[in-house]
């Protein structure tokens, strides 16, 4: 048989059912959109993932200070000369004890039986640059200033959580909270931490107003960075907080970004990339079934053709024809459908698309292989058939 005769007996056959043709080419068209959709809107989503990954982990360092028993490594006053470093965003001194981990704080001096009025709680000192350097905001009220600081004021600032557990809800009436039987004026609360969130569970104080809990040297040192310029603080931080010992500060530094994110855009992709290989699939049976259906509505056709000197592997490549013409059809229009739904849905979230061109030239082949692989078996049990059987 000619190719040309091939390929005209397959268009007939397609065309001389064709609700049932493009039903069947529907299958490959949800399949082939799916694919395409899920890598695509996986690929723009990673690159977002990406964007936050650096934003958000890649700008943060801490410098841990040990503690010395008699002069203190840091000095309260040395983040004035860490935030003139070009690159630092923010940056806040921190003081942490043992005695004040688990501190009893309660929201009033009245102990009532009925009621648990006192919290475990963490009680630390940190410098006036906190809120900007957890990369949190104040909920109510403000954080205390350098004028509190220098006056000594007891006053506090407490996490959104531990305000809830003291029951502390207003700000208006200067409410006060009992550390160790000494009250403290709360002035503030904080929340929406990005970063050091366990401080929604703790007690700040300033440093001066902290000694008491043994909260009189800094031990940890938070700071931002602008993008790109943690390797470089990094190296510059210890020698600007502490000039004669910079050597005896640690500091913990952002690994390498890229291989980090890579890997978390390569999970998404592998996960995206399964659901919509469950897609394709789901087509390609719909391919088979509707091919098998179609081999044994025309048997009798079959029959005919292989009385008149049609061979088997005229019957075979018909049918075989007709699926990988089913799948290429719904592989055009289903990869123009995805990258069309790629791009709505990067303008609709505001993100810049990522398409690969490859898998948008990709799929209409993919597609092809599918239906000349849905109907392999169809095409062979049709082949199969004896002329007197298949009169009979």
């Amino acid at each position: 048989m000619h190719v040309r005769d091939l390929i005209g007996e397959s268009v007939a056959g397609m065309l001389a059912r064709p609700v049932r043709s493009a039903l069947t080419t529907l299958g490959t068209v949800l399949g082939i959109t799916t694919l395409v959709v899920t890598l695509g809107v996986a690929a723009t989503a990673g690159n977002q993932i990406v964007g936050r990954f650096d934003e958000l982990v890649a700008t943060a360092i801490t410098v841990e200070v040990p503690e010395q028993e008699f002069e203190p490594l840091v000095e309260w006053t040395a983040i004035d000369r860490l935030t003139r470093l070009r690159g630092v965003e923010s940056a806040a001194a921190v003081a942490e004890s043992d005695d004040g981990s688990n501190l009893s704080v309660r929201s009033n001096d009245i102990v009532d039986p009925s009621r648990v009025t006192t919290q475990s709680l963490t009680v630390l000192a940190a410098s006036t640059g906190l809120p900007d350097a957890a990369r949190g905001r104040m909920l109510q009220g403000r954080f205390y200033d350098i004028g509190h600081v220098q006056r000594g004021d007891r006053v506090a600032v407490i996490g959104d959580q531990a305000a809830r557990a003291l029951g502390v809800t207003r700000l208006d009436r200067s409410p006060a909270i009992f550390i160790g039987g000494h009250a403290y004026t709360v002035i503030g609360i904080m929340g929406d931490l990005r970063r050091e969130r366990n401080l929604s569970t703790a007690v700040i104080v300033p440093p001066t107003a902290g000694r008491q809990f043994g909260l009189r040297d800094v031990t940890r040192v938070l700071v931002n960075t602008t993008l790109g310029a943690a390797g470089l603080i990094a190296g510059q931080a210890p020698a600007a907080l502490s000039p004669g010992n910079a050597d005896m500060l640690h500091v913990v530094a952002p690994p390498s970004p890229t291989r980090a994110r890579d890997q978390a855009q390569d999970d998404v992709n592998a996960l995206f990339l399964i659901l919509g290989l469950v897609s394709l699939v789901v087509g390609a049976v719909g391919i088979a079934n509707v091919t098998l259906v179609t081999v044994m509505e025309r048997v009798p056709e079959i029959g005919l053709r292989r009385a008149l000197g049609a061979a088997r592997r005229h019957i075979a490549a018909q049918f075989l024809l007709e699926s990988t013409l089913i799948g290429l059809i719904g592989g055009v229009v289903g990869a123009a459908l995805g990258v069309v739904t790629v791009v709505a849905v990067a303008a609709a979230k505001e993100w810049t698309p990522l398409l690969d061109v490859r898998l948008a030239v990709a799929a209409p082949v993919a597609g092809a292989v599918v239906g000349l692989l849905a109907g392999l078996y169809p095409a062979l049990r049709g082949a199969r058939m004896e002329p007197v059987d298949a009169l009979r």
